[in-house]
């Protein structure tokens, strides 16, 4: 690695993330049916049918990923928890053998001297839930805010930081307006519900938090740059309401009280009925802003539906996930959520990384593009830092191999290498190459 921990302050924290569904193994345990479980199940939802029914079965080998977290010298080890693990019907019964998981794992963190950052939804909803509606329903917010009691109560003492809901967009618009993620509706009015009921849900689990006594909440939005296919005012105007559909609306939702006219303009008429109404509950307070952050699009514009545009093909390198290594978008987006948002809060990259075509051969993986990939970004970052934005943690997802959710398991994101077949852990270079730049 070309920078070091030494290259950052002190008290700059580096971690990985991982996610409950992707690595737990979720058909163990007496965890309850989730959407993914059903959406995979459906031809042509998921690469080769993959589930998350073994993944890595971390729900079992969960200490020794954690020496792996340890040994490679991270701070901060950001996980998440699966609602129908705790509470297989999403509301009601709780299943102690769940509870009794998440206790054991953050003790286990602790115990080796890891900060345990909770994540309390990345996507697994309860199917029950789905039956009823799931984000389409404005009931899911109270629904989240007892699963939030249930979860925080059990270990909301020991967590160093919380956040309620992964990636707000993927929850919203690419699982209800793409139909890519569960529950794969390709819907307007389905959309707005999800994309506003999923802050809302983000509002009523911090008030639950605050409740219990809990502090460093936070929120983790994920973001992509969006450039102009060509000069013209239409290509322009069509990657800035990207830009608004994908960026804006959350930020401005979360800091703001309000979601932006141009994305509204499309999403207006298919809103709950007195959604204004709910801002001040979803705009409560945060200790900490999370920036999950990939890759850029090129948006050109066309004669569809609203939001009448495109994506095309770019220039640049891709990982193979087809998705444009663009660091610049990263720096970006610190600097704009610092100054047009956050306004001094503190900021965390709380996921980035890239897939990777990579292979064990002799028992080692040369994995140098993710190297590349994260001393680029990393970078980008210290840039950052050095011009006083307040960057106060770099967490790349992800620690190891796992379920990629459409993708299922044909996608690399690891610092190490997992067979899916005997489930051997395998450090990377990458892994290595990190290990070394944190040593303390």
């Amino acid at each position: 690695m070309k920078l070091t921990r030494k290259d950052f302050p002190a008290d700059f924290l580096w971690g990985a993330a991982t996610s409950s569904y992707q690595i737990e193994g979720h058909a163990q345990g007496g965890a309850g049916l989730t959407e993914w479980d059903t959406f995979a199940a459906t031809p042509g939802n998921v690469r080769n049918g993959d589930d998350g029914a073994r993944a890595c079965d971390h729900y079992n080998r969960w200490p020794e990923d954690l020496d792996l977290m340890r040994d490679a010298n991270f701070d901060v080890y950001r996980f998440s928890t699966s609602w129908a693990r705790v509470m297989p019907e999403g509301r009601g019964p709780v299943n102690a053998e769940g509870l009794d998981f998440y206790d054991r794992l953050v003790d286990g963190m602790l115990e080796r001297g890891l900060k345990p950052a909770a994540t309390l939804y990345h996507w697994e909803l309860p199917v029950p839930l789905a039956d009823m509606g799931g984000w389409r329903n404005r009931e899911i917010a109270n629904w989240f805010a007892d699963f939030t009691e249930v979860m925080m109560g059990r270990i909301g003492d020991r967590v160093w930081s919380a956040a309620p809901i992964n990636e707000p967009w993927c929850v919203g618009w690419l699982s209800h307006f793409l139909g890519v993620h569960a529950p794969g509706l390709r819907d307007i009015r389905a959309t707005a519900h999800a994309m506003h009921h999923v802050m809302l849900g983000h509002g009523r689990s911090l008030e639950v938090m605050r409740g219990l006594g809990m502090k460093n909440l936070g929120a983790v939005c994920n973001f992509e740059y969006a450039t102009p296919a060509d000069a013209s005012p239409e290509a322009q105007k069509a990657a800035t309401l990207y830009d608004g559909y994908y960026n804006r609306f959350f930020l401005s939702g979360l800091f703001n009280r309000s979601y932006p006219a141009d994305v509204m303009e499309g999403l207006g008429p298919h809103m709950p009925k007195g959604y204004e109404k709910d801002f001040d509950i979803i705009g409560k307070p945060v200790d900490w802003l999370g920036l999950n952050y990939y890759t850029r699009k090129i948006i050109a514009p066309d004669n569809g539906p609203w939001p009448g545009h495109h994506e095309v093909e770019g220039p640049l390198p891709k990982t193979s996930m087809d998705w444009e290594i663009f660091p610049d978008g990263l720096y970006s987006f610190l600097k704009r959520t610092h100054d047009g948002y956050t306004r001094g809060l503190p900021l965390y990259v709380t996921e980035n990384g890239m897939a990777n075509p990579d292979r064990l051969v002799n028992g080692a993986v040369n994995d140098q593009g993710r190297i590349d990939y994260l001393n680029a970004h990393i970078a980008k970052v210290k840039q950052a830092v050095d011009e006083g934005i307040p960057v106060k943690g770099y967490f790349t997802w992800s620690l190891m191999d796992n379920y990629e959710w459409s993708r299922g398991y044909d996608q690399r994101f690891g610092l190490v290498h997992v067979d899916f077949d005997s489930l051997q852990r395998t450090p990377k270079a990458s892994y290595h190459a990190m290990k070394a730049a944190l040593a303390r």
